[in-house]
């Protein structure tokens, strides 16, 4: 219920998912606060798991780009702290209820390398995706040499039969924030009708024209 109160009313988000242990001179920290100023720029809210590394590179971006900057953050003795670029933020004590919240307000999710946290969340959004659950939100999967091996991995998959061939047309694996960001608007907001409205920012946030009864989740 805190969680639903905190975040009722931050508006369409793409969440961001990544790696907590990457400084701001490593490339993937680069890539994520690219994604996340590209991300404000189209309208939405970004919102990432509020710790450090691609999480406060994506919440940085967005701030830097006049966004807004949401982080949805966990109790964990090492590693998780609130970074210093969000908007508003609120802790959990447990990952799926943390988890929830990361999908509850997203027409798109953005994944940059990380390790089994980041695996975890990409995957309960594909099998939420793949069931129903939720609408067919784009799911983008930024860093291709690092994905590489799982990729390959979901391609044997497909052989054996295990997941079908579709299954893999919920992914785009790119190298490029401008791919990602045409994907995103084609996909989530052109597809579900998301309108530009005001805000108190410089930026022009996006609305929802249709009812987020219908999303799913």
């Amino acid at each position: 219920m805190r969680g639903f109160r905190a975040l009722h009313f931050v508006g369409p988000c793409v969440t961001v998912f990544g790696s907590a242990r990457f400084g701001q001179d490593h490339p993937y920290y680069v890539l994520g606060r690219e994604a996340g100023a590209r991300l404000a720029r189209l309208g939405f809210t970004v919102m990432t798991g509020g710790g450090p590394g691609i999480m406060e590179a994506a919440n940085r971006g967005a701030r830097e780009a006049g966004g807004y900057s949401v982080g949805c953050n966990i109790a964990l003795p090492t590693e998780q702290k609130l970074n210093p670029y969000l908007d508003r933020a609120v802790t959990f004590d447990h990952f799926f209820v943390r988890k929830v919240m990361l999908v509850k307000y997203s027409y798109a999710f953005v994944v940059l390398p990380g390790g089994f946290g980041t695996l975890d969340e990409l995957f309960e959004a594909m099998v939420l995706i793949q069931t129903g659950k939720i609408r067919s939100f784009p799911v983008v999967v930024i860093g291709k040499t690092y994905w590489r091996p799982l990729v390959e991995f979901l391609e044997e998959m497909v052989r054996v039969g295990t997941i079908d061939a579709g299954d893999m047309r919920l992914l785009l694996v790119t190298d490029s924030i401008d791919e990602m960001a045409r994907h995103i608007e084609k996909h989530a907001v052109e597809e579900f009708g998301l309108t530009r409205r005001g805000a108190p920012r410089p930026s022009r946030v996006l609305g929802e024209k249709r009812s987020r009864e219908n999303r799913g989740y």
